[in-house]
Formats: structure tokens, C-alpha cells, sequence
């Protein structure tokens, strides 16, 4: 199996870590810590086709793979997770279901803008009673006339209360329960500033300061009959099999923050001095920083192949679970481990690891949580 990046590809990759060094590591702190949504470098990160890198020319995208998207999420992440979430949740969970789904006319409408980075969109599945169990949908929307009328909230819905937000698609319960009991969910576009539609002030969160995160709420809110994406009933279903190349996206931009724990590590201990020597000269340390640099090394590895089964288009459900679950864990414990190394530094925001240690744990939870992942993978192996 040969693992070598393409000259495309790498490319690519190069592209945007030079990017990330240059323009974003020197000012994203300040950002994250106003909580500021970084609307300059999203305009640049667009200007470069990073929104359209997974889709067609046809609709102004820049005609590559997901791997590529993949790729550019780690860049990003091994210097701000913030940014990184923007573009794989811009990408993945805003343009993606309208490109997979979308009529002819609404593929047209709304993806030149989402994948020139221009708009951003959202998918609002999510609901304050409803995490894991997403299932478990009380929103609803009803027709009347030539109209969707919807009610109901959404929670922790990344992209969709920025001044560039163009639209958000949300799962509504639409119908009734068939034969299994299962109730009818469909899936409908929602333009930004539609009566009815209301974001909440965003969150205050303990990590992703630099990105937008909002409560949705639904107040009979009438939208074209029109905006159904997909087909009637298939709402909850299509956005499964969006959330398992999120999954590998997600696991892509896991690598990157535990890659970037080791970058900053690894710097840091030819620096910083104690007892007369570089810390970096003590075994202690040496021997903290390889574990985190194999456990970045195993995490690229696992959505490496997830992502190769994805693109040849064989079956990667369980491949995206296992790389969503051994990236985040990397993640995790590599910010961990960075603070150690750091001392009492790495509590201190000023230094990017301080970020790192914020941002990891909702990669755990965030498009399904390390224990939904194993459930997953069970569920692949017939159990």
C-alpha cells in the first residue's frame, strides 16, 4: 500500500501549511480570544478554494476529492482547530448535502457562493433533548399550501449565525410513523433572515472560540415547498451517510491538532532549559513527545484508509468510525500531554498548546462521540 501524497496532493497540502504558518498562527490567537469569528481569513481560505476543493467546476468548485478537503483540514488544525471547523463544517455539512441531494435548480442557487467561500451554510440536526439519539427529532414542519410551516430548535449548529451565513438545512419530522414505528423525516432548506427564523447570541464555549456556534429556533417559519432537499422521508438518512465522510474530515482535523501538539513539543524542548540542559535531552520528555508523535502517525494511517475506501467507493462505515475514534483520543491525549511538557506555560493561552488542551475534547463528542463510534464498529462486526 503505498501512503505517498500524489504531486496534486501534496501540493495542495504544502499550499496550506504554509498558509496556516503565515496567515493564520500569527493572529488567530487574538481572535480566540475575543471570541471573533476570523472573517479575514475565511475570505482568504476561500479566495484559495478550500471550500470548493471537493466539488464539481461546474458549480464553481475546484474539481478535486475529499481527500484533498481532508488534507487541508489537518493543515489548518495543527495550527487553529477554530478555522479548520469552519471550512469542515462549510464544506461537509453546509454545501455537501446540497450537492449530494439538491435538485439541478437548487444545486445552482446556492453552491457558486458556499464553495467559493463566499456564503457559508449549516445543517441543523442536532436539538437540545437530541445529541447521540438524533433520531429522536421534535422539530416539525407541515405543509400549508405551497409551503413548509416549521417548528421547533436546534443546538450547537456550527457556521449558522455569521454575517456570511446564506442558509441552514434542518431535519423536521414531516409525517407520520410507518409499519417499524419509524417517524417520517425530511430535510429543508432554510434561508438566512426568514421570518420565524431566529439565532440565538452564540455560545460560550470552552474551546473553537474563533468559530460560530449558535442555538436555532423555529417560530412558524414558512419556506417554498420548494427548499425539501432530497427526497420526503429520506432527511434523516441522507445526513447519515454525510456524517461518515464527516467522520474521516473530523478525523483529518484530529490528526492535525495532535500533529500540531507534537510541532509545538518538540520545538519547545530544544528551547526551554531546566537543571542546565534543554528539557528536550531528558528521556522523560523524549520519550513523552515519541508517544505523542506515534499516536498522530497511527491516526493519520487509520483515516488515510477510510478515505481511500471512501473515494474508491467501497463500503467505509466502519473504517470512518474507527478513524474518527483513534484520531480524537490522539487528539486528546496529545493536548494533554503538551501541556505537560509545557509546565505551568501550557495553562497560559499565549501559547498555542493552551488552545490545543480547549479545543480537543469536543472532538470526542462533536459528529458523534467516541462511544457512539464504538457502537459503530460493533455493529460492522455483526455484534
Amino acid at each position: 500500500m503505498d501512503l505517498t501524497l500524489s504531486g496534486e496532493h501534496e501540493a495542495l497540502r504544502a499550499t496550506v501549511e504554509d498558509f496556516a504558518r503565515k496567515e493564520v498562527a500569527p493572529v488567530i490567537g487574538e481572535f480566540y480570544e475575543r471570541g471573533e469569528f476570523p472573517y479575514e481569513i475565511v475570505a482568504k481560505m476561500g479566495a484559495m478554494g478550500l471550500f470548493g476543493l471537493p466539488f464539481d467546476e461546474e458549480y464553481g468548485g475546484m474539481g478535486g476529492d475529499y481527500f484533498a478537503l481532508c488534507l487541508a483540514l489537518e493543515e489548518l488544525a495543527r495550527v487553529d482547530s477554530s478555522v479548520a471547523i469552519t471550512l469542515e463544517a462549510g464544506v461537509s455539512l453546509g454545501a455537501m448535502p446540497i450537492y449530494r441531494f439538491g435538485s439541478e435548480e437548487q444545486k445552482r442557487e446556492w453552491l457558486p457562493a458556499l464553495v467559493a467561500g463566499e456564503r457559508l451554510g449549516a445543517f441543523g440536526l442536532t436539538e437540545p433533548g437530541g445529541g447521540s439519539d438524533a433520531g429522536a427529532t421534535r422539530t416539525t414542519a407541515r405543509l400549508d399550501g405551497d409551503e413548509w410551516v416549521i417548528n421547533g430548535s436546534k443546538a450547537f449548529i456550527t457556521n449558522s449565525g455569521t454575517d456570511i451565513t446564506s442558509v441552514v438545512t434542518v431535519t423536521a419530522i414531516t409525517g407520520g410513523t410507518d409499519a417499524a414505528g419509524r417517524r417520517e423525516i425530511s430535510a429543508i432548506m432554510v434561508p438566512a433572515g426568514t421570518p420565524g427564523f431566529r439565532v440565538s447570541q452564540k455560545y460560550s464555549k470552552v474551546g473553537w472560540s474563533a468559530s460560530d456556534t449558535r442555538e436555532l429556533f423555529f417560530d412558524d417559519c414558512r419556506v417554498p415547498a420548494g427548499n425539501l432537499l432530497g427526497q420526503r422521508g429520506r432527511g434523516y438518512a441522507q445526513f447519515l451517510s454525510i456524517l461518515d465522510e464527516g467522520r474521516v474530515a473530523i478525523a483529518a482535523l484530529s490528526v492535525g491538532l495532535a500533529q500540531g501538539c507534537v510541532d509545538e513539543s518538540v520545538r519547545y524542548a530544544h528551547e526551554r532549559e531546566a537543571f542546565g540542559r534543554p528539557i528536550g535531552s531528558y528521556q522523560a520528555i523524549q520519550f513523552k513527545i515519541a508517544d505523542m508523535e506515534a499516536r498522530a502517525h497511527t491516526a493519520r494511517l487509520a483515516y488515510y484508509a477510510a478515505a481511500a475506501k471512501m473515494l474508491a467507493g467501497e463500503p467505509f462505515k466502519k473504517e470512518a468510525a474507527i478513524a474518527k475514534l483513534v484520531a480524537s483520543n490522539a487528539a486528546m491525549d496529545n493536548a494533554r500531554d503538551a501541556t505537560q511538557v509545557f509546565g505551568g506555560y501550557g495553562f497560559m493561552n499565549e501559547y498555542p498548546v493552551g488552545r490545543f488542551y480547549r479545543d480537543a475534547k469536543i472532538l470526542e463528542i462533536g459528529e458523534g462521540t467516541s462511544e457512539v463510534q464504538r457502537m459503530l464498529i460493533a455493529r460492522q462486526l455483526g455484534l
